[in-house]
């Protein structure tokens, strides 16, 4: 994986970073567009959907950094990367760190809440991929309450994301932003190794 440590380890395929960025304007196309213009919002919605799923497939076959098993810790091991981000003294982590495995998953939970939740709005109307399951007969006014409060939560953890991927990316001297364009990071002779994932 590595060939010249100055050039980089090459830790993100191409397809997490199209996921990834592909993820961010479907999102946002959806929740921008919720009120005035239904069906753009209703077809990103089903974008988003679609991207979740082939991520969850990706986080089993995937590339060694992309897989679930890569960066899903116990909550114990999250919380002390925490408390280690805290006093700005944190292990780096050639994926994802404890912290942003835990907000892969809480995005992926309520990214799949509100696809979930949208559908079962439009199944309730004979439309869409749930139309005639047990979803359509869900009540529209409280499934819309919770496809709005996971929408609204999702807002929250892309901005938390946002906020400690720059944090991350202050204590680790990496621009991680731009590795998940070009799918390099910088090398560093204390990454904790992909061997000692699980640990």
């Amino acid at each position: 994986m590595i060939a010249h440590p100055s050039d980089g380890i090459r830790v993100w395929d191409p397809l997490v970073r199209v996921f990834h960025w592909s993820l961010v304007v479907f999102f946002f196309a959806a929740y921008l567009t919720e009120d005035d213009f239904l069906t753009v919002h209703v077809w990103a919605g089903y974008t988003v959907a679609l991207l979740v799923a082939f991520r969850l497939v990706w986080g089993v076959i995937g590339s060694p950094y992309a897989r679930f098993t890569a960066f899903v810790r116990s909550p114990s091991a999250v919380a002390a990367y925490l408390r280690d981000m805290l006093r700005f003294n944190v292990p780096h982590y050639l994926g994802h760190n404890p912290a942003a495995g835990a907000m892969v998953i809480a995005l992926l939970v309520s990214l799949i809440l509100v696809s979930v939740s949208g559908m079962s709005i439009i199944a309730s109307e004979g439309q869409g991929p749930l139309a005639g399951t047990f979803f359509a007969a869900l009540d529209a006014e409280w499934m819309e309450e919770i496809h709005e409060f996971f929408a609204n939560l999702t807002l929250l953890l892309v901005f938390l994301h946002v906020a400690g991927v720059l944090f991350s990316s202050m204590l680790e001297g990496q621009n991680l932003p731009r590795a998940m364009i070009t799918g390099i990071k910088k090398y560093r002779d204390d990454y904790v190794d992909l061997e000692r994932r699980n640990k």
